[in-house]
């Protein structure tokens, strides 16, 4: 029993603090702390406060102290999970590879939507394409398109960037029985405020103010509206269908250079001002470019045979698969403008494809109306705007600021056997065709603009308006000078009394008399 005690009355007291010191330094599994610092924190504290009774309080004190070290600690938990935007896309994503277990082979045979990786194929080898995995993409959502609205036709037209997001366009026809939304004209909105005029007590002056009148839009299935446009931002994500477009927004639209959003209800602040938001301006552009840059082998396409007079000078829209067409030499398609042809109508500068005269005015007039017309100088008839036929061959197209309108080429100089002929766009740069055997497509890749030569200057604003008119009857005098009041005063004073003189004598004749 007393060997231990005799041992450890040997030690090094420094020694034995160095050990005690190093045991007390050892961290926590739990806490990660130590017994040193703790202790050396309370005592500190004690001290600083100088608490009383602080044998009753230093328990009180180490637990607080415990407890300001954990919560300044950051927590544990984890946040919440965010989805982003890819994901969600994802999600689309995964809707378009799942098939219905009803679905009947049979009517997916029948369905009417394009081959798109053949397209994607082909478009690849000219160098120009969205990449296989989108294609398929797109290929699935066209299904989509033409499942969920019945479309009997329908054909991948292309892609338009925006700043914002891009469009996938969709060509399709039109399904019948469909109405078509009825804007209230001008007139109409000027019957209601008269109406509303009139039953008040002080009614608003009407301005005198004619404008021009409206050249009416084309008929569904026709010119310009002659196919309906469904776009989407993304595969997967629900399709729109364009509204019809008007001859003002067209007329409109070739004035104005701008860029697409991504947001179809987003206004379009131009100069001159453009009558709708993007929906509508978008489908000028994709009619203007239709009618510009859709082309197809000469002779693939006869001219359709209409109904009616054959002395109608009105051009044809209507054309019809050869069947008899046995294709073109793509050596020979590659070298010469002749072997393509338009197969869309020309858009005129009235804005329509068939020229209107809005000389006649359409409708029933009273007979005043027709009176009043009659009384009225006729203005000259205006002549009929004609522009080039259907199905008119590529050479014939005009230059624009010395820039030829198409270029032509080869997919492979190589393997010439295999190879497509490819003719690219100038004046709407991502306007592609291709042809091979009895095969040809079109697409447009690109931000909706039109080569415009070195650079886009907008239109001047017009001179603003007289306020009033100017004459001598309402031109403000100068203010006569004091010399010149004097002159007229006595000049005044001199004819007054002129005056009292004649009229003098002239009591003075009576009197005589």
């Amino acid at each position: 029993m007393e060997r231990p005690e005799r041992s450890r009355a040997h030690r090094d007291p420094s020694v034995e603090a160095a050990s005690l010191k190093a045991f007390m330094m050892k961290n926590s599994t739990d806490s990660n702390m130590n017994l040193y610092d703790h202790f050396t924190q309370v005592l500190l504290k004690v001290m600083d406060e100088r608490p009383h009774n602080a044998l009753d309080v230093i328990e009180d004190i180490s637990h607080d102290l415990k407890q300001a070290i954990f919560g300044d600690q950051k927590s544990t938990l984890r946040d919440t999970s965010q989805v982003t935007a890819a994901e969600l896309l994802a999600k689309q994503h995964r809707l378009l590879f799942h098939r219905p277990e009803e679905a009947d082979q049979e009517e997916e045979v029948e369905t009417a939507f394009p081959n798109v990786s053949e397209i994607g194929f082909y478009l690849e080898q000219a160098g120009v394409g969205l990449g296989r995995e989108e294609m398929q993409r797109i290929f699935l959502s066209l299904k989509q398109l033409v499942e969920s609205q019945a479309l009997q036709h329908c054909r991948l037209w292309g892609k338009i960037l925006g700043t914002e997001s891009s469009y996938i366009v969709a060509e399709a026809d039109h399904q019948e029985g469909e109405e078509e939304e009825e804007e209230s004209t001008d007139e109409e909105e000027k019957e209601i405020e008269m109406s509303q005029n009139d039953s008040e007590v002080d009614p608003v002056p009407q301005s005198t103010y004619k404008p021009q009148p409206m050249v009416p839009k084309e008929v569904k299935g026709t010119g310009a509206n002659k196919f309906a446009y469904y776009v989407c931002r993304e595969p997967g994500l629900p399709w729109v269908k364009l509204p019809s477009v008007t001859p003002t927004q067209i007329i409109v639209a070739r004035q104005i250079c701008k860029f697409v959003t991504g947001r179809l209800d987003a206004p379009v602040v131009s100069f001159p001002p453009f009558p709708g938001n993007e929906a509508s301006y978008l489908r000028a552009q994709i009619a203007r470019i239709s009618a510009g840059t859709q082309v197809s082998p000469q002779g693939f396409f006869l001219a359709g045979e209409e109904e009616g007079d054959e002395e109608d000078e009105a051009p044809r829209d209507s054309y019809e698969v050869n069947p008899d067409f046995e294709g073109i030499p793509v050596s020979e398609m590659a070298e010469s403008l002749s072997t393509w042809v338009h197969h869309v109508q020309h858009i005129l500068q009235q804005g329509r494809c068939t020229w209107v005269n809005m000389a006649v005015k359409q409708g029933e007039n009273s007979n005043e109306e027709l009176e009043a017309e009659e009384d009225e100088e006729e203005p000259d008839e205006p002549e009929p705007e004609i522009g080039p036929p259907l199905l008119t061959p590529l050479s014939q197209d005009a230059e624009i600021f010395n820039t030829p309108p198409w270029s032509l080429r080869m997919s492979s100089n190589l393997t010439c056997q295999h190879a497509a002929a490819v003719l690219r766009s100038n004046l709407w740069p991502g306007a592609y065709a291709y042809a091979c055997e009895k095969k040809f497509e079109n697409i447009y890749i690109g931000w909706g603009v039109k080569y415009n030569g070195g650079g886009y200057s907008p239109s001047a604003p017009p001179l603003p308006q007289n306020e009033y008119p100017s004459g001598p009857e309402i031109t403000e005098s100068a203010d006569p000078s004091p010399e010149e009041e004097q002159e007229l005063k006595e000049s005044l004073e001199e004819q007054q009394a002129s005056q009292e003189d004649v009229d003098d004598t002239d009591e003075h004749e009576e009197e005589d008399d």
